[in-house]
């Protein structure tokens, strides 16, 4: 309970920002058509949550192509580690998109993901996502987000809540 009260509260502290974002050098907004999206992120923290989880931490990355004005679509590829019963190491792959509420920072996600674990475990679980794009510079982010995936296997131990915090990097 703790940790699911601490995940809300994190998720509520970008709401208090402001619209911040910067025009890039040609004078065009972050999210426009055209945009190169490259992004890592830690996941996990200790702060996800599942029935069947001890400790899951994982490195994400992505690259991504905005195709219209604030929506982003992109691959990832990801590694996990996790203290799931009988699960110690899993690879995934997958699909997403985004959608960029221009005036606030805000975007909202949803993706699938495929699983392969070292110890025969394979899912398909699609997430939804929300999150802050809070910009340090031009061109990078900041983008702590609360994630939702949803497991096809046994739903309430193997879908999780959690919260990634990674970089990004908006390019021409």
């Amino acid at each position: 309970m703790k940790k699911l009260f601490l995940l809300f509260a994190i998720a509520l502290l970008p709401l208090t920002g402001f619209a911040q974002f910067k025009l890039d050098a040609n004078g065009k907004e972050p999210f426009e058509q055209g945009k190169v999206f490259a992004g890592a992120s830690l996941t996990g923290l200790d702060l996800s949550y599942s029935g069947m989880t001890e400790l899951n931490l994982g490195l994400q990355a992505q690259l991504g192509y905005t195709f219209a004005d604030n929506w982003l679509a992109y691959g990832l590829v990801e590694y996990s580690h996790s203290g799931l019963k009988g699960v110690s190491d899993s690879f995934m792959a997958g699909v997403g998109g985004r959608y960029y509420i221009s005036q606030n920072g805000l975007f909202l996600g949803a993706n699938c993901k495929y699983i392969h674990s070292n110890k025969s475990y394979n899912d398909v679980m699609p997430g939804v996502e929300i999150g802050y794009a809070f910009f340090i510079s031009r061109t990078v982010t900041i983008e702590p987000a609360i994630y939702y995936q949803q497991s096809f296997k046994d739903h309430s131990d193997y879908s999780k809540v959690g919260l990634r915090i990674g970089f990004g990097i908006y390019l021409e």
